[in-house]
């Protein structure tokens, strides 16, 4: 039997004019092997970001990966099959880059390319005479590299999400994510706005729905009739300009027509959102829990396939108010003091551990909702970055990533391996074969020949 498309209707005619009715997902849509028909979950990847390093003396799980009363990740023991710990692994390209310890430990971290020489953001005591300044990040990122490769195989809602929590400004120190060299993407902040970019036609009568997208085509439509004579009357580096920007709205308009189509386990999630005072700092629990409710269910629904989720921003000046155990000071003065500060170590402990307990909520709603035989999480790879290793010295070395979740099998998951100084380009490299999307180098060539060793079966 021939496959269907996913994408047919019903045809027919009503008053003279054209009808059309969307099919629902049939078996006969649905890819072959052989002479078996299976239905196979997609694959996705999600960026999370916190702040300002960690307690490298007590980040390491123990040997045999029981988590059980780690001081920081004892949250996570439920998932211990699920991780890797990656120790040894170093952001070189930071130490070939201009700017700041934050500034390239932010703008390097998925992009393995050195920070582009420019006069938007100063650098060191710029008060006192001593003037140095730099631009955006020099390179595209992994993250929107594998959702631009993921948009040519299958179209979601949202080719990516990047989300925010208090990020708070548009500066080097607080981007990650760049479509291309000096192109950086900004997170989402407000939840409230997001729950409506999202779900809001979760529930909508799907013919309302066909005639909002016939609208918006049309508008599109007259746009694309008027290109042939416009462009007779541009150079050729407009045309260039123009054809580029003719692509993003023929892009958008596959997008405008994704409304319908969505997992089993879709639904408009139910939300403590915080309102107006989102970005108060005593907020961020709330705003942060939201986010990550609305990612999972984001990728539950098949909005998009490739996320992110950043907590504040490098420098995090954010205060812990809602932790016993801290007070008063942001977490970033926190990190300055030297390790014979036993509080200031006491409540970096706390800290992390707080990020940590996040982390595992996260996971748990994933490794929740079941996708045929595995869960969505067994089907994402969920990567932990942070801007430092450690934040009173500013380290890049030894920066502490953990993956979780197995990408459909690709990760060798539930073990912690020591890399011994291998480049982080590296680990961008191996995140790109496990999405299907291969390349031998990312960023830099110099610090990223092939993936790292040990992670795939």
């Amino acid at each position: 039997m021939k496959r269907i498309k996913r994408r047919a209707m019903l045809k027919g005619t009503l008053f003279g004019g054209t009808v059309a009715i969307g099919l629902p997902m049939l078996d006969a849509m649905l890819p072959r092997t052989g002479s078996a028909q299976t239905g196979t979950a997609p694959k996705r990847i999600v960026f999370w970001f916190t702040a300002n390093g960690t307690r490298q003396d007590i980040w390491s799980p123990p040997a045999n990966m029981d988590l059980n009363g780690h001081p920081l990740h004892a949250a996570m023991a439920p998932f211990s099959n699920k991780l890797i710990f990656l120790d040894g692994v170093d952001q070189d390209v930071a130490y070939d880059s201009i700017g700041d310890g934050h500034q390239t430990g932010m703008a390097c971290v998925l992009t393995n390319a050195e920070i582009l020489p420019g006069s938007l953001f100063c650098e060191g005591n710029c008060d006192a005479g001593n003037e140095q300044y730099v631009g955006w990040g020099g390179g595209q990122s992994v993250d929107q590299y594998i959702a631009d490769e993921v948009a040519k195989d299958a179209v979601t809602k949202f080719k990516s999400l990047e989300l925010g929590v208090q990020v708070r400004s548009s500066s080097v120190w607080s981007r990650m994510s760049y479509s291309a060299p000096d192109q950086p993407v900004p997170p989402r902040e407000d939840p409230n706005q997001n729950f409506t970019d999202f779900f809001s036609d979760i529930d909508s009568d799907p013919f309302a729905l066909r005639l909002i997208q016939k609208r918006r085509k049309s508008v599109l439509d007259a746009v694309m009739e008027d290109h042939a004579a416009f462009q007779s009357r541009l150079g050729y580096e407009d045309k260039q300009k123009l054809d580029k920007h003719l692509q993003s709205i023929r892009d958008l308009e596959q997008r405008l027509a994704v409304t319908t189509t969505f997992g089993e386990a879709c639904t408009s999630p139910e939300l403590n959102l915080p309102g107006g005072s989102f970005e108060q700092n005593d907020m961020y629990p709330v705003t942060g829990k939201a986010q990550m409710d609305m990612l999972v269910m984001a990728l539950a629904c098949d909005l998009t396939r490739v996320a992110s989720l950043q907590w504040s921003r490098s420098v995090s000046g954010v205060r812990f108010n809602w932790v016993p155990q801290v007070l008063g000071e942001g977490h970033h003065g926190l990190s300055h003091y030297d390790d014979s500060d036993g509080s200031a170590r006491a409540d970096l402990l706390e800290i992390n551990k707080w990020y940590s307990e996040q982390f595992a909520y996260l996971l748990g709603l994933m490794d929740g909702i079941q996708e045929g035989d595995n869960t969505l999480l067994d089907n994402t790879v969920v990567v932990w970055v942070n801007e430092l290793g450690k934040g009173n010295n500013h380290t890049r070395r030894d920066m502490p990533f953990i993956l979780a979740g197995g990408c459909q099998g690709y990760f060798n998951t539930g073990q912690h391996i020591d890399f011994g100084g291998e480049p982080h380009g590296k680990l961008l490299v191996s995140l790109t074969h496990a999405m299907d999307k291969p390349v031998n180098t990312f960023g830099v060539p110099q610090y990223s020949q092939g993936p790292l060793g040990g992670l795939a079966l």
